[in-house]
């Protein structure tokens, strides 16, 4: 399995450019998926071109909320490729439901439990209240990985969820975790509580902000990986 971060504000890779929002392409043995779509397609686009990655590759997309950082570029995304499954957490408007059908995409809605999607990927289910929001599941040799949107349903939330799901602690978190300005009495905290659930390897990005990026690689220390734009992970399936 190989992760790679095509969109982030969070720079690391000069040849990719950086915007606002997140999306990553994670590559399996049964097929590919997009995670989010940055906020603009033509970023989007590039950013994939230039990691060796192309619409035509991806057999799925999965889309994590209803923000506009996240799903900017989906429209661009399937006039190069709709002949795929996008699945969406289901308080997604109708009219956004329809407008990627529009397309020809197969759309999935999906609910509050989680749900295998095929292969090694699952999700969480739509989680939280106010924004609600899924995050994508992989299976690994490790253990599960868990790839975040912005988890404003709360990180710690979100990765309790997996173990209750999978009967297993995440092995590797990574993505926007929600946690610019938080103070920091809050923020070590929640350091505390996810190396407490036993989460073994971190790449935060996105709206995790900068000084908790730092804080987090201090925590972890050799675990913490650069999850910025352009990063490649690899991990046994």
């Amino acid at each position: 399995m190989r992760i790679t971060v095509i969109y982030n504000n969070v720079p690391l890779q000069p040849e990719l450019k950086t915007g606002w929002g997140f999306a990553a392409v994670i590559e399996t043995p049964d097929g590919n998926v997009l995670f989010d779509t940055g906020g603009d397609g033509d970023l989007l686009l590039a950013n994939m071109e230039s990691s060796g990655l192309f619409p035509a590759d991806i057999q799925t997309v999965v889309l994590s909320h209803n923000h506009g950082d996240h799903t900017g570029g989906l429209e661009a995304f399937l006039q190069q490729n709709a002949h795929l499954t996008v699945y969406i957490p289901e308080s997604f408007p109708k009219s956004l439901q329809k407008g990627i059908a529009a397309f020809g995409a197969q759309v999935v809605c999906i609910g509050k439990q989680p749900t295998r999607l095929w292969g090694p990927l699952h999700s969480t289910g739509e989680m939280g209240q106010g924004i609600p929001e899924q995050a994508l599941i992989g299976e690994s040799a490790h253990g599960p990985i868990l790839i975040t949107g912005c988890a404003h349903p709360g990180i710690c939330n979100m990765a309790s969820r997996v173990d209750a799901y999978l009967g297993q602690g995440v092995y590797l978190l990574l993505g926007g975790m929600h946690l610019m300005g938080m103070h920091s009495t809050q923020a070590q905290s929640i350091i505390e509580k996810l190396q407490s659930m036993g989460v073994s390897k971190v790449a935060p990005s996105h709206c995790t902000g900068q000084k908790m990026i730092e804080v987090f690689r201090q925590a972890w220390g050799p675990d913490f990986i650069n999850g910025g734009c352009g990063a490649q992970i690899e991990i046994e399936p």
